[in-house]
């Protein structure tokens, strides 16, 4: 009994050394390539173009490495039938004990692990993932589908009605004009109508500006100083509205963006906290803060004005959506495909009655 018990030991292990041998030799030819002067180069090129594979594997690579997988199973099966078949006839002609049941159990447990990796995770994958994978897919292409066809009719009226409007109110001037040529009012008519067409024609150059792909030129730049010439720009209009701006920064931090867009942003936002300010009696004020949170640069523009009720905060950033009388809608959502351009982000937090805060986030330069 001893010495077959010593026999199947030295089986196994023959078996398990040649086998470890064979994945080693394999693992050489197949990753290292040949050794001598040029084996290292080939090593590098070999374990570089492995690494690409994984990151992007084609078809075919996928359909070859499926079907090395499923050649390394089925080599496995047979090398685990072959070694259980020779232990079991040892077995028979040795002793009725049926010991080789528990290296066939064993090896069984490690060959039906071997399995589910290389189809248990397929059909696995097939059955219940795919499926549901596809599932959240198809919700989130519908809802997606829903949210954009209702941003473009919303758009869509709302051009509509910004461009209707001021065409309207012209055509009838005119027709009142045509109606009586020799009238006194027809100079007057003729200024309003004038005016109607230039609103249209203000709001188209903004929407065009809005849809149009603008190429940015991005360069190192300090943040104070696009902030500075923007309060340079409007100074004029601060003054004549008896705004008073504060300073929180002596300087700011460097980032890599187009100067020249960032300065449209916070020009805007700083006629918008102008005018938020006209119904403002004393104390009209404007604080400016340009500041370096989280390894990411921030200004924040904040106003004593009216403030934006809670059901139009939201809509802020909409196109052709506007608070002013005279406004065409566009400057926020201008403003905040700028800021995003910039892979930053621009955000408003307001109080009726309090003020309005408007936070934009840029990231800095690595």
């Amino acid at each position: 009994m001893t010495f077959f018990g010593v026999l199947v030991a030295v089986i196994l292990f023959c078996h398990f050394k040649r086998r470890v041998r064979w994945y080693s030799r394999l693992h050489q030819l197949g990753d290292e390539g040949p050794t001598g002067p040029q084996g290292s180069l080939h090593h590098r090129h070999r374990h570089r173009h492995r690494d690409e594979e994984r990151e992007t594997p084609d078809p075919l690579t996928r359909a070859r490495r499926r079907a090395a997988a499923e050649a390394g199973f089925y080599g496995h099966l047979l090398s685990y039938l072959g070694v259980i078949a020779f232990l079991g006839l040892i077995n028979l002609f040795t002793t009725r004990y049926p010991w080789f049941i528990w290296p066939a159990l064993g090896w069984g447990i490690g060959l039906f692990s071997h399995y589910m990796a290389v189809f248990g995770s397929r059909l696995l994958r097939e059955r219940f993932f795919d499926p549901a994978v596809e599932r959240e897919l198809g919700r989130q292409r519908a809802t997606m589908q829903t949210e954009k066809q209702a941003s473009i009719d919303e758009l869509s009226s709302t051009i509509a009605h910004e461009i209707r409007n001021p065409v309207a109110a012209a055509k009838s001037l005119v027709q009142q004009m045509g109606e009586d040529p020799t009238s006194i009012e027809n100079v007057e008519y003729a200024k309003v109508a004038l005016g109607e067409l230039d609103r249209v024609e203000r709001r188209i150059s903004h929407l065009l500006k809005y849809a149009k792909e603008e190429d940015y030129s991005f360069a190192l730049t300090n943040l104070a100083t696009v902030v500075d010439s923007a309060l340079s720009q409007l100074r004029a209009k601060l003054d004549a509205a008896s705004v008073k701006v504060a300073r929180n920064y002596i300087a700011g931090p460097t980032i890599r963006a187009d100067a020249e867009k960032l300065r449209q942003v916070f020009a805007n936002l700083l006629d918008d906290a102008t005018d938020a300010l006209g119904s403002v009696a004393e104390e009209r004020r404007i604080d400016l803060f340009v500041e370096h949170v989280h390894r990411r640069a921030m200004v924040r523009v904040r106003d004593n004005g009216c403030g934006i009720p809670v059901d139009k905060v939201e809509r802020i950033f909409n196109p052709f959506f506007t608070t002013k009388a005279q406004g065409t809608g566009l400057g926020m959502a201008i403003s905040k495909k700028i800021v995003e351009a910039h892979g930053g982000s621009i955000d408003v937090a307001s109080e009726v009655g309090r003020g309005t805060e408007f936070r934009i986030v840029l990231p800095l330069p690595r």
